[in-house]
């Protein structure tokens, strides 16, 4: 497992599975003669994106950004079509750390997707329960009314077996929410509700700006995926929260990069520092 230790806080990259999408997808209008120049493709057009969640231990907290794709959650129509080659591991590298699912207090979900919220129900006895039955799950109050009403574009991702049976332990939030050094911020984007994670942590500043920047090689701010529903609101927020970062030396986090879990850039996006995932 990777880690990356602040000044109080101590972040640890946990297997959530493997998904393979196709890079034009991924990429949107970016010419795949720019992209597949910072991204592997396989000879299907598809590009490796982990499910990974990131663990964030703080003064006796454990708090999960996102959930990985579950285990055991997704038929095999299902892993074709998404290229899922491994499930969560979780629980197993929750315990190599001396916790359970049950040591979680927070868990961070910054938009509700299927690929970031399949690992928080699991099937028991015919239905579906609670992975983490002492967490409160923090979602913007935008992106939980849609899961719960998708409409004819979201209804494909925002599944009701992820939701109904963990609806008494979600808290939403309009603008920002807020645990001590750790906040989550609205932003849209690539769904209406989707946030992003900001750590400040004395002088280590920590950005995940999850789906709207999902990878490395999507760093240039006009690359953003065909996926977004709302584009221009991902183009926005990204620049703000780049420069922001870049002006700062914040360390970049990642969900879904098959190479790098965190990166340090300068302003002139060369790399300072980088966290590489161990493959």
């Amino acid at each position: 497992m990777e880690t990356l230790q602040l000044n109080n806080c101590r972040l640890t990259w946990l297997k959530g599975g493997v998904t393979h999408l196709d890079g034009g997808a991924m990429f949107g209008v970016v010419p795949k003669a720019l992209w597949s120049r910072k991204y592997p493709h396989n000879e299907n057009n598809q590009i490796e994106l982990r499910t990974d969640p990131i663990l964030i231990q703080w003064e006796g907290k454990n708090i999960l950004i996102e959930t990985g794709i579950g285990k055991g959650k997704l038929n095999e129509k299902q892993k074709r079509n998404f290229g899922v080659l491994e499930e969560s591991e979780i629980e197993d590298e929750l315990q190599s750390l001396g916790l359970s699912f049950e040591d979680i207090d927070y868990i961070l979900m910054t938009h509700l997707h299927f690929d970031h919220a399949c690992g928080l129900t699991r099937s028991q006895d015919g239905e579906y329960v609670s992975v983490f039955p002492n967490s409160k799950i923090i979602a913007s109050k935008v992106e939980w009314d849609e899961m719960r009403e998708p409409n004819i574009r979201s209804k494909n991702t925002y599944w009701r077996e992820n939701w109904e049976a963990i609806q008494n332990q979600v808290e939403t939030f309009e603008d920002e929410w807020n645990l001590g050094p750790i906040k989550m911020v609205h932003t849209g984007g690539h769904s209406d509700g989707h946030s992003i994670v900001v750590i400040e942590d004395g002088e280590d500043l920590v950005i995940h700006m999850a789906d709207i920047m999902g990878t490395h090689a999507h760093q240039n701010v006009l690359w953003v995926m065909a996926y977004d529903d709302y584009p221009m609101d991902s183009i926005k927020a990204k620049d703000k929260w780049m420069k922001y970062g870049l002006e700062n030396k914040a360390w970049f986090t990642f969900y879904h990069d098959a190479f790098y879990r965190a990166i340090k850039w300068d302003t002139e996006n060369n790399i300072l520092d980088k966290v590489e995932r161990i493959r």
